[in-house]
């Protein structure tokens, strides 16, 4: 468990659980996040080269985000500053100086790119959802 910053502090008093929470943890629990990073891991870039890219799983949970919310993006950058659920789902505090750089998020698509890259998408859907429908590519 990581330590609570002073930030994520106000989000803790109890409240009603919103739809949006209760579908987040749904898909936190239901998704095999380890699995796809590690599909991912050998498409996704090393930073070698310019900035160190964010980790492969903060991204594949922003990707998600973006495709289950329709959201560009700007957008996904702005909800992520206006909704904690989003911000605990995605696993970003505030508080902690390295998670307050939301830098445009193309990185995921745009680093996993090339011929294979479709087709991993694709053999991990069929082979763990079970046609569910959670992933849309």
């Amino acid at each position: 468990m990581r330590q609570k910053s002073f930030s994520s502090l106000g989000f803790d008093r109890p409240h009603k659980q919103t739809r949006r929470e209760r579908f987040l943890a749904e898909m936190d629990a239901v998704v095999p996040w380890a699995a796809l990073s590690a599909l991912i891991k050998p498409h996704y870039p090393s930073g070698e080269r310019g900035r160190p890219p964010i980790g492969i799983e903060r991204m594949l949970r922003i990707y998600f985000l973006q495709q289950w919310f329709n959201m560009s993006d700007p957008q996904a950058e702005d909800s992520l500053h206006d909704s904690a659920a989003m911000l605990n789902f995605v696993g970003i505090d505030l508080g902690c100086p390295s998670s307050n750089d939301l830098r445009p998020l193309g990185g995921l698509c745009n680093g996993v790119s090339g011929p294979s890259a479709g087709s991993v998408k694709l053999r991990f859907v069929d082979a763990s959802s079970g046609g569910a429908g959670w992933f849309c590519a």
